[in-house]
């Protein structure tokens, strides 16, 4: 089988950590090496308790409100790009979390940590690289490589991401600026007009867990520059920044294949350098992934079939289910769902090890562990003193695993922004915001409408939407830049909103060829007229899909 050039490295060769699991193909591959912060990921030394911190000052240039990934990245900026200010991170928790989602991160975000200072963060956490996506329709399957830069190939990592977290909090702890207090934040502090704040000044403060009648003690603090809200997709502030209602697309159903590692030259076909090869699935006994070190998306489901590596011996599976309503678990309905839609995403004839694993786990797992998908488009910051970012400002579908890209980029735009500003005089601020705004926009727009309109497709609820997959995949079967643009936009590495809208209308063109000329398999049949009539119907139902979303995220 011979492996595409650009994907593997000189220096190839099996590496095993510390429990013997194999790791990446290239020693070069900041997955291995030393992280520079790794005798802080356990400690507990520079945590204070809410308790302690009573007692100490409580005036902070800068107060940032959780650190999962987001908050983390910005907490070590603020602190490194500042090192005579003082940084306060509150968080309820900083023992590692444990999510189904964000163990992706794509080059963007890989480019966003190394412009933060934060490049060998993916040290010492397992973590596996990512070449690009397997697809997989109809028994056809397909590689879809990430794009390259005159160093070669970008790829991204996969992880888990409690670890990668927990290295984010290294860095944070290791900055001596920095105070990590182990609290609530119960209320922003400030001026309000009409119940609306028109200016945030600080933040309380309170235990870990706060008890239901109020009567826990709580601390002012003063926030002598900006308030930093990242307190995640479940934000408890955002209502004050945004009103509008949140828009519940799915949920993601969780699941971890345990599982042997394979080499990397064991899983790749083509011609050396082509963009179009087809991948051919393997089926070994000891890893039962169609193309490990990638992300494999399986489109016959109920919904869209995830599948990426953590480790090198541990695979998440993410089975997506339609809708705002999730399948009750207490009657089986929810097993019986995932049953049918894994069985159909991987079906024995095709996939018999991969089949077997994932009835498996289905099987073996007590409890199904469940994330509704959502999309809230970001909106205007006119708050004096504060800053809402990440997941708290601006959520899209998980599908793209493009979240944490957006997020940590909106990190480096604002930082680099804040470095040639007074963050302690408003009108700068507000200055830094808007321009912020306008810089963020092209890549967070390309990202959260891709994830959001190829989710209306990959789920495919009505023949119209199921033409249009097909012709997506048509598509990116092409080659050329058929294949390497689109994957510029799931990567966050090609932020141009009008290339994405003439891709996503040259799909949609194709879908209207398929229709007529009667070569579709998704959606055959019918007179001529009547093709012709579904095929311009379906290209108003792709316009309905993109164009809201895109005019949501347009408006201030």
């Amino acid at each position: 089988m011979t492996v595409p050039e650009t994907l593997v490295d000189e220096h190839h060769e099996p590496l095993l950590d510390k429990c013997g699991s194999h790791l990446d193909e290239n020693r070069n591959w900041p997955t291995h090496g030393t992280y520079e912060y790794t005798s802080y990921y356990h400690s507990r030394r520079e945590i204070v308790p809410f308790t302690d911190f009573i007692a100490m000052d409580k005036e902070f240039d800068f107060v940032v409100i959780g650190a999962g990934p987001i908050g983390a990245a910005l907490a070590f900026k603020l602190a490194t790009d500042n090192p005579t200010s003082r940084v306060l991170v509150v968080e309820k928790n900083w023992a590692e979390p444990d999510r189904i989602v964000g163990e992706l991160m794509q080059p963007g975000g890989c480019q966003a940590m190394e412009q933060l200072g934060l490049q060998n963060v993916f040290s010492d956490i397992s973590a596996v690289p990512v070449h690009g996506y397997y697809i997989s329709y109809r028994g056809r399957q397909l590689h879809v490589p990430y794009m390259h830069d005159a160093n070669g190939q970008l790829r991204g990592v996969s992880f888990h991401h409690g670890r990668l977290v927990m290295n984010l909090r290294a860095a944070c702890k290791a900055q001596s600026n920095v105070v990590c207090v182990e609290g609530s934040v119960t209320e922003l502090l400030g001026q309000m007009d009409n119940n609306r704040f028109t200016a945030v000044r600080g933040v309380r403060v309170g235990p870990q867990r706060i008890q239901a009648d109020g009567s826990d003690e709580c601390i002012d603090v003063c926030s002598r520059k900006l308030t930093f809200v990242c307190d995640g997709i479940t934000s408890q502030f955002r209502k004050q920044l945004n009103e509008r209602p949140v828009e519940l697309i799915s949920h993601f159903c969780g699941l971890v294949l345990e599982h042997e590692p394979v080499s990397s030259d064991t899983y790749f076909d083509g011609p050396t350098g082509t963009t179009s090869h087809v991948s051919r699935p393997t089926d070994t006994a000891g890893n039962p992934l169609p193309m490990p070190h990638n992300g494999n998306v399986m489109l016959d489901g109920v919904g869209p079939v995830l599948l990426y590596q953590m480790s090198e011996r541990e695979t998440r599976v993410l089975a997506d289910i339609p809708g705002p309503f999730l399948p009750s678990e207490s009657n089986g309905q929810l097993r019986e769902t995932l049953r049918t839609s894994l069985s159909r995403a991987a079906p024995k004839h095709l996939y018999p090890a991969l089949h077997a694993a994932l009835m498996r786990a289905l099987d073996d797992s007590r409890r199904i562990r469940c994330i509704g998908s959502k999309f809230i488009p970001a909106t205007a910051n006119n708050i004096d003193g504060a800053v809402w970012i990440g997941d708290a400002l601006n959520v899209r579908h998980p599908l793209t695993g493009g979240g944490m890209t957006v997020g940590l980029w909106d990190v480096v735009i604002l930082t680099d922004l804040l470095r040639t500003h007074d963050a302690a005089n408003s009108q700068q601020v507000q200055r830094v915001k808007a321009q912020w705004q306008w810089r963020r926009r092209p890549r967070a727009l390309v990202v959260n409408v891709l994830s959001v309109a190829l989710h209306a497709l990959f789920a495919a609820e009505t023949k119209e939407l199921g033409l249009l997959r097909e012709a997506c995949f048509e598509y990116l079967a092409k080659g050329s830049h058929y294949t390497m643009q689109p994957s510029g936009f799931l990567s966050g590495l090609l932020p141009s909103p009008m290339l994405l809208i003439f891709h996503f209308f040259s799909v949609a063109f194709l879908a209207v060829y398929l229709r007529v000329s009667d070569e579709s398999v998704a959606y055959s049949g019918g007179s001529l007229f009547y093709r012709v009539y579904s095929a311009f119907y379906t290209l108003y139902i792709a316009a309905t899909v993109i164009l809201p979303v895109i005019w949501r995220e347009l408006q201030p």
